[in-house]
């Protein structure tokens, strides 16, 4: 008895580290790192969706914007969830664009006056990316440390799978 329990512990113990060591390569503690831009945010030109999570007309609207960025060399998706669904079936709104300098035929322009916004970078691989309330929780520390308010927008901008930056503007 005292053999299996010796070899369980022993193989917990190597499973343990071995997924800490995955979880590190991965960039699950790799630190987001914050700064103050003294800029407008970028004017974006996209489409509001209001629906599920799980409906395919969510997608539909992700493939029309990514064709839309294929379209205009140097652009990156941005997504801008107003109202976050609690669960499956809740609803959401939620902006999907690309930044844009003028507006685009059959798109939303939205453009900020905000005179500068943090920017919060985030490298890591998307299966070990801190969720969204642990971003905003550094950022409102940021803005606490620097006495600054937050316009309580968030711009997500993602660069790619394994990069994403958000983006809030300052009151």
């Amino acid at each position: 008895m005292k053999k299996v329990l010796i070899l369980a512990i022993a193989a917990l113990s190597v499973l343990a580290i071995v997924g800490y060591w995955g979880f590190q390569k991965l960039g699950g503690n790799a630190p987001i790192d914050i700064q103050l831009v003294e800029n407008k945010p970028e004017n974006l030109a996209g489409i509001t969706y209001r629906g599920i999570p799980g409906n395919e007309e969510l997608g539909k609207v992700f493939e029309r914007m990514e064709t839309q960025k294929g379209r205009h060399p140097g652009s990156y998706l941005h997504t801008i969830y107003e109202v976050e669904p609690a669960g499956k079936l809740d609803t959401m709104i939620v902006f999907v664009g690309i930044n844009q300098t003028l507006p685009i035929t059959d798109l939303e322009f939205r453009s900020f006056e905000n005179g500068n916004y943090l920017l919060a970078k985030i490298k890591s691989n998307k299966w070990v990316m801190p969720s969204p309330d642990t971003v905003i929780e550094k950022l409102l520390e940021f803005a606490k440390e620097n006495q600054l308010e937050l316009s309580g927008v968030y711009i997500d901008k993602i660069i790619s799978e394994e990069e994403v930056q958000v983006i809030a503007p300052i009151k």
